[in-house]
């Protein structure tokens, strides 16, 4: 397990069983990042990733 699992667990088990809007979750990432301006390039690169899960390999 990585570190980071400890947090997605803490998620699931505390807010696991609510639904929420990506417009939700958009604004606490902007949140996030205005107050912990040095995440800003990995929460972008996790947007980017999530925004662009159904696209088609360009492979």
């Amino acid at each position: 397990m990585y570190f980071t699992d400890r947090g997605i667990e803490e998620l699931t088990e505390r807010r696991g069983g609510e639904e929420v809007s990506l417009t939700w979750l958009a604004e606490r990432l902007r949140e996030f990042v205005d107050l912990n301006p040095e995440f800003e390039t990995p929460v972008d690169r996790l947007a980017t990733w999530l925004a662009r899960l159904d696209d088609e390999d360009d492979d």
